[in-house]
């Protein structure tokens, strides 16, 4: 965060992110937990990007550019996870828990930092433990081998 930005954040409303913004801001922390998005998680948001009604019509550039700006408000990606409690409605939160489950289950080995990732995403969502048992139920399935 610059000088410009720290000294007028205090008198210049943030503009409220957008839910499709902040849908892709999750998604790429989820990716991004390890250090780095590879070739499959990006492919895996981008089929996101081109399937989900939040997205339709919009521009993944534009877009993608809108959740870099969340990312800026915060010291940390960790940090950063606070902005889903943005999130418009309750669909919305259980939706993007669930999207941030497929991406960290995806790659076949949820390691320790995409766990807590995940934790933290459903605590500041506040999905339901039942519902989130059951997302990851159904995640272990479309994965098993």
């Amino acid at each position: 965060m610059g000088l410009l930005s720290k000294l007028t954040n205090s008198v210049t409303p943030q503009k409220k992110a957008t839910d499709d913004a902040l849908l892709m801001h999750a998604m790429f922390c989820m990716a991004g937990t390890d250090g780095q998005i590879g070739n499959d998680e990006m492919a895996q948001v981008e089929g996101y990007f081109m399937s989900l009604p939040e997205f339709e019509g919009k521009n993944f550039g534009q877009v993608y550019e809108e959740a870099v700006k969340i990312l800026r408000r915060y010291p940390n990606i960790k940090e950063s996870v606070k902005s889903l409690g943005e999130l418009s409605s309750r669909m919305l939160k259980d939706k993007c828990y669930m999207l941030c489950a497929d991406i960290a289950m995806s790659s076949g080995d949820v390691d320790e930092a995409e766990d807590q990732m995940l934790e933290a995403i459903q605590r500041v969502c506040e999905v339901q433990d039942a519902l989130a048992q059951k997302i990851l139920e159904v995640l272990t399935l479309k994965y098993a081998k």
